[in-house]
């Protein structure tokens, strides 16, 4: 069967697909490239664009002139800290390429893309320690229903054979990775590929096209091998194809062509290519693939839920706030049409005019006429618009059709203008930053004070800073977030309070005795009464009450004071001179003496974590809690996650302020947590 296979009739022309696809895809499409941190995103997409003829050179990441890092802060960090866009045209077809960042601390510039991408390439190599980094982004393609393919990158410095590569990343993927070239070995180095779909050599030549070449002879029985191997796997969706191996028929090509496009549209399986991208090394034979094989807007619209019924539809993907041109969002048009001064309706009646259409070639903008379904442009303007929204032509708006799903900040820094005439000023700043980054968080602490700045980890936060003071030119200092300390008593005391006071005309007198104790923790507090004989007139109780309440807000030890019990039992009053002010001030002097007497204690939050972490550094992971006066609950295999652990903790909330970068540490930047609070417990071991 398999000599019969690789025998069949010899032909250059890409297939024309049969019954299972209704011919090729056509239009402008979108391409996420997305995979694990320093996995070659960037150079990929370079190489992509020289390949088309989009620009002259490929450029080396690091040199500050690649067409995706272009910003300050990806050329300072030498890595992408933000999605970038390039198009291209290849063969007669418009290809949109976005480059999202890999690490595990920019991922919310992918989640926008991705939902409205038709596409996503994963770029990957045979690197062990980047598997669980390569399952992140798997998990958020199968979160998005996106079809995918993989670019087996470096195959020339792996020295893995592509199907040991194969063994190697298919845990970190929910589909059959489906491997669709070989390579060709030559003393140790991989210098072409076998192409299993077109049983065709290529012979690789560095930053030019291939060299068709027949199938070297010492190669033909591992290509024999591996092809039996795909057509089995794409069997296994077809039934045709089934009988076809069982009766010894070689199926033609173009039913080959067939099936490989339908299970990768349909999500059944994931193609394998390989090459590399710094050289140049199977570009045109990818780009060729997305051409033919990658859905277009149509299958997007129909997986996003979308019935296009004339209007212009549009899904923002990235906001840029440029700093003459105003707000610019780039967004996909999945419908219809929409040009220079179209009003665009969003899902909670938001209206916004476009002032512009952009065409976005990484920091490049160039002005262009409308846009139709299927592109990618820069929209100018589009003030009330946010990353993630669908906008409609239409008045009465669309839903928006993929919601963001951005993961529990772990990480905080406390900021202020170095100068006060500033603070209007930082202000706007951070409320453009969390426009242009959803996962930024931005908080003002009613307790503290502070202005505070939540995100993904250490290097996510440096970025928005440096974005802060350089291209907003604000100076700000910056400092850990407050821990927001509370105290309590050990003990009760029964406490007298006298107000008197007499400067001539009405004096002022209240006489107050509480009984003062403690509560159990998370009683909050409690106030009552049992005065008897009118010693205190009932309209004084609220008095007492918010006198005590007041107090209350800063403690003996300078933090609000909780799980407290106070009880109005004696007092006295003037006809004459007492009032609301007196008794206020006497159940102050009464709380204040009585709760320095009581043993106050501080309280700290303690929050509960759920950490997640590759299993093989499980144990690292559990020596960092005792370490951090945190307590160990336990620990379990993550749920759905092969080779993943989840491990529950109990850690004071001040000892957890840098815990994500030990974490990231010790799982080469992979691992993260869940944190809420869960109760507060008396300041020990500090």
């Amino acid at each position: 069967i398999r000599d019969k296979l690789v025998t069949g009739v010899q032909t250059c022309a890409l297939p024309i697909l049969g019954n299972r696809v209704e011919g090729r895809s056509t239009g402008p499409k979108c391409i996420a490239i997305v995979g694990p941190f320093g996995s070659g995103k960037t150079t990929l997409m370079e190489a992509l664009l020289e390949r088309s003829g989009a620009i002259k050179a490929q450029a080396a990441v690091g040199s500050g002139n690649t067409v995706g890092d272009f910003s300050p802060e990806a050329k300072e960090h030498a890595m992408s800290v933000e999605a970038s866009f390039a198009t291209t045209d290849f063969m007669g077809e418009r290809l949109t390429f976005v480059d999202c960042p890999g690490s595990i601390e920019f991922s919310g510039e992918a989640s926008p893309v991705i939902a409205a991408a038709d596409l996503a390439v994963v770029v990957a190599e045979a690197d062990e320690k980047k598997v669980p980094a390569l399952q992140l982004v798997m998990r958020e393609l199968d979160r998005a229903g996106i079809p995918r393919m993989l670019f087996l990158n470096k195959i020339d410095k792996s020295g893995m054979g592509a199907r040991d590569a194969l063994k190697l990343l298919q845990p970190a993927c929910s589909r059959p990775l489906l491997l669709r070239q070989i390579p060709i070995w030559k003393d140790g180095i991989a210098v072409g590929s076998i192409d299993l779909a077109l049983e065709r050599a290529y012979i690789w030549r560095e930053h030019a096209p291939s060299e068709i070449a027949e199938i070297p002879s010492e190669h033909k029985a591992r290509e024999v091998e591996a092809r039996f191997s795909m057509l089995e796997t794409l069997a296994d969706h077809d039934d045709a194809l089934m009988e076809q191996l069982l009766e010894d028929v070689a199926p033609p090509r173009d039913e080959v062509f067939d099936d490989l496009v339908a299970d990768l549209r349909s999500g059944d399986v994931t193609p394998v290519f390989i090459g590399s991208a710094l050289n140049g090394n199977g570009i045109l034979r990818l780009l060729k693939a997305l051409r033919h094989e990658a859905p277009d807007v149509a299958a997007t619209c129909e997986r996003l839920g979308l019935e296009p019924r004339g209007a212009g539809i549009v899904q923002v993907m990235k906001t840029i706030h440029t700093s003459h041109a105003g707000k610019l969002s780039v967004a996909r048009v999945l419908a219809g049409t929409v040009a220079d001064g179209a009003e665009l309706h969003g899902s909670s009646g938001i209206v916004s005019k476009v002032s512009g259409v952009f065409s976005v070639m990484g920091k490049d903008v160039s002005k262009r006429g409308s846009a139709s379904a299927g592109e990618t442009v820069g929209l100018g303007k589009l003030d009330e618009a946010a990353t993630g929204a669908t906008l409609s032509t239409d008045k009465s708006g669309t839903p928006d059709l993929a919601a963001l799903a951005m993961p529990q900040p772990v990480y905080a820094v406390a900021v202020r203008p170095k100068e006060r005439k500033d603070e209007v000023k930082l202000s706007a700043a951070l409320a453009r930053l969390s426009d242009e980054d959803p996962s930024l968080v931005v908080e003002q602490s009613q307790e503290t004070g502070e202005t505070i700045l939540r995100g993904h980890g250490e290097m996510h936060l440096r970025v928005v800073l440096e974005r802060l003071q350089g291209k907003n030119q604000i100076a700000v200092d910056v400092a850990r977030p407050s821990v927001a300390y509370r105290e309590t008593i050990r003990k009760g005391i029964s406490q007298r309070g006298r107000h008197k006071k007499q400067s001539g005309g009405h004096g002022q007198f209240g006489d107050v005795v509480l009984d003062i104790k403690p509560l159990p923790r998370g009683s909050g507090f409690e106030f009552s009464e049992t005065i008897s004989g009118g010693v205190v007139p009932r309209q004084y109780f609220s008095s007492v009450e918010a006198g005590v309440r007041d107090y209350l807000n800063c403690g003996p030890l300078g933090f609000p004071v909780v799980d407290v019990a106070v009880n109005l039992a004696d007092g006295s009053y003037h006809a004459v001179d007492s009032s609301d002010m007196a008794f206020q001030q006497a159940a102050r002097l009464a709380v204040k003496e009585g709760l320095a007497a009581c043993s106050p204690v501080l309280l700290e939050p303690v929050m509960k974590l759920t950490i997640s972490t590759p299993s093989d550094a499980t144990a690292k992971v559990t020596a960092m809690v005792p370490q951090r006066r945190g307590q160990i609950l336990g620990f379990n295999p993550r749920p759905g996650w092969q080779g993943w652990d989840q491990v529950e903790a109990m850690i004071p909330e001040a000892e957890i302020g840098d815990l994500i970068i030990e974490l990231r540490s010790a799982t080469a930047g992979v691992a993260s947590y869940m944190a809420e609070f869960d109760h507060m417990a008396e300041l020990t071991g500090r």
